[in-house]
């Protein structure tokens, strides 16, 4: 079932999707977790084609290819890993859903047809009770190891290269990028790296130009710097005290890089370019992240510097070099330091117009990563 961006599906009812599982609660390596049962016979738009990711898991960043899956733009509730505040965008296989018509109780399109795929008749067959168990184990050391997307990403892609041209065909059929901004990446891609520009050496004057043809056109200056702060000396942090649904705004990148090291991370959370887009814009608070599974180990690790998700930042694949365009919409999480308050707007109300009475809407705010986290 090929999906495009936007279309409208329904996610199969329970008894369904646990036929195509295998007794692990895994189809083709990818588990179904606890937390997506809820959304069985619910109806969304694609939000994007999940027909690549990035390995968040060996260290090295690079693309992965994913067989026949989506995203929703439904992010995993953390409830069955101990709490996890990760917010990771949820993969769908297509066995897991049947197109339909639109968001109404219509006619689906395939409504009785079963799921096609070779695990339909396996046996024996999962039960939810598998599904929930396979979630953790115990490890020799006694600790807990939750086991999720994320943590078993290597186990359902295989490696893509950043010059597999297929990827970037499919990325511009299904409706995650257009071409127009494929072009500018790779020209992006192509110029940074035949000029040298992101050499402190050597790139001073590849960056200049850049920054003068962005300038006169209206975009973004030249994304790919380092940090200021030299290694081991303690970057600054500021305690905002901030809580989920507070409006605040992203400092300029100069600003951001001047709390960095140059390995671009403060007090151990990296940041790379892709905040760029976002900085000088404004956001609401949408999780104060306390606690998250590290997706290498798959242990509860616990944040010892706050850091806060906010409601539409996350990772764009921009200047992403190998994992260009990757639609796994990560949550850039943000150091306190980086943001600064905006106090929320009261607008005046007319008598008995209710439309005004909530403050601001999502359209009046910018935006619909975790960014590198080692912390």
């Amino acid at each position: 079932m090929r999906l495009r961006v936007d279309d409208w599906v329904e996610v199969r009812d329970k008894e369904e999707i646990l036929s195509t599982l295998d007794p692990s609660g895994r189809l083709d390596g990818l588990p179904f977790m606890p937390s997506m049962f809820k959304y069985c016979g619910q109806r969304f738009r694609v939000f994007k084609s999940a027909h690549k990711t990035c390995d968040t898991v060996s260290g090295r960043y690079v693309g992965r290819r994913v067989a026949d899956a989506v995203h929703l733009n439904l992010r995993c509730d953390g409830h069955a890993y101990g709490g996890c505040q990760a917010g990771c965008l949820i993969f769908w296989k297509t066995a897991w859903l049947k197109p339909v018509d639109g968001p109404a109780a219509v006619q689906s399109l395939s409504r009785g047809s079963p799921p096609r795929h070779k695990l339909t008749l396996k046996l024996p067959r999962c039960e939810e009770a598998d599904v929930v168990q396979a979630t953790m184990r115990c490890s020799t050391q006694g600790t807990t190891i939750y086991s999720c997307q994320a943590t078993e990403l290597l186990k359902f892609t295989t490696p893509l290269r950043w010059w597999d041209a297929r990827q970037y065909v499919e990325s511009c059929r299904s409706g995650n990028s257009t071409l127009l901004e494929i072009s500018r990446g790779l020209f992006f891609l192509c110029y940074s790296h035949a000029t040298l520009a992101a050499s402190d050496r050597w790139g001073g004057l590849a960056r200049w130009l850049y920054n003068k043809v962005q300038a006169l056109r209206g975009g973004m200056p030249f994304p790919c710097l380092k940090g200021k702060i030299p290694i081991g000396q303690a970057a600054p942090r500021s305690d905002l005290n901030l809580q989920p649904g507070d409006l605040v705004r992203v400092k300029s990148y100069e600003d951001i890089l001047a709390t960095l090291n140059t390995d671009m991370s403060n007090r151990g959370l990296k940041v790379d370019a892709e905040i760029l887009p976002f900085c000088g814009k404004t956001f609401r608070v949408e999780t104060c992240i306390k606690r998250f599974v590290d997706e290498r180990t798959g242990e509860l690790k616990q944040m010892k510097t706050p850091a806060v998700a906010l409601a539409g930042v996350y990772c764009k694949g921009l200047y992403s070099g190998q994992r260009m365009f990757c639609p796994r919409a990560i949550h850039l999480w943000c150091r306190e330091v980086w943001l600064e308050r905006v106090p929320s707007p009261c607008p005046q109300a007319a008598p008995g117009d209710r439309k005004n009475a909530g403050g601001p809407n999502a359209a009046e705010l910018a935006g619909p990563v975790r960014g590198t986290a080692h912390f």
